[in-house]
């Protein structure tokens, strides 16, 4: 599943693309995509809209609009995004397509068709996404280690699983709870309560430093991301521990290790994330 990273670069690279843009057109091909309206009012409300920008809360893209609606977006586990030529190759998996009045045409491809959109009107309350339900964001300065300890510190599941709550903290997913658990030292399956002030501390610093490292190591030129379909950032060679389970700690060489925390794959140092 993208996760905030990945996220961030979709709306990087794609945001200043289509701003000021009018949507000439919307085809929806899947429509159980479209959670609401119904697919046939979700093409009528938007054609003629124009784009103000694009902004993403969590793992959410919000497609933002001149009339204050807003389009938001969710991914699920393999959603994207091409802005593409009219003319360009499509994808088999192309749920929707907005058409855009300088020729090009912005398509959601998802082959296991789990993403979603909504659209929203001006000043509505949306009771219907979930964005209203995410926590802090990683990099606001609500996210401290008193913050991390008073929504954790009294609970016994393990920190990771804590991490992947997005109503505490909102993005994370799997693959960077692993790495932020990394970069702290603290081993994944700790029970939050156990934790200390100083590993709070560790903690809510390594949340927005990883995140941002990743985010600035997934850059991509707009170029790049077509020619790959989207999909080369979500593969970037510079994981320190997810998926690496049995090649060698990068910090002391020892072999990483794999386990299971609360139903997900979690790959550590047995050496620096000590139990």
């Amino acid at each position: 599943m993208p996760e905030l990273p990945e996220v961030e670069t979709i709306k990087n690279v794609i945001g200043p693309q289509i701003r000021g843009l009018v949507i000439e057109k919307v085809t929806v091909n899947r429509p159980e995509v479209t959670v609401r309206p119904a697919a046939d009012e979700f093409c009528r409300r938007l054609t003629g809209q124009a784009v103000s920008g694009m902004t993403r809360r969590g793992k959410f893209l919000i497609i933002r609009l001149h009339s204050s609606d807003r389009v938001i977006l969710h991914l699920r586990m393999t959603g994207g995004l091409l802005l593409t030529p009219a003319d360009y190759p499509r994808e088999k998996h192309t749920h929707i397509i907005f058409g855009l009045d300088n020729g090009r045409e912005l398509r959601f491809t998802d082959p296991r068709r789990f993403g979603r959109f909504w659209l929203l009107g001006k000043g509505e309350t949306d009771t219907y996404s979930g964005v209203e339900k995410l926590g802090t964001e990683p990099f606001g300065a609500e996210l401290t280690a008193s913050y991390l300890s008073s929504r954790f510190g009294k609970r016994k599941v393990a920190v990771k699983q804590c991490l992947l709550e997005q109503s505490a903290v909102a993005g994370i997913g799997n693959i960077y709870s692993d790495e932020i658990l990394f970069s702290a030292g603290i081993y994944p399956a700790r029970p939050a309560m156990s934790l200390n002030a100083g590993e709070w501390e560790r903690l809510a610093a390594a949340i927005p430093e990883r995140l941002s490292y990743f985010i600035e190591a997934n850059k991509i030129t707009p170029e790049e991301y077509l020619q790959t379909g989207g999909r080369e950032y979500r593969n970037t060679p510079f994981l320190q521990v997810y998926g690496q389970d049995g090649r060698p700690c990068p910090k002391c060489g020892e072999a990483l290790c794999r386990m299971v925390v609360g139903g997900r794959g979690s790959v550590y140092c047995p050496a620096c994330q000590k139990r």
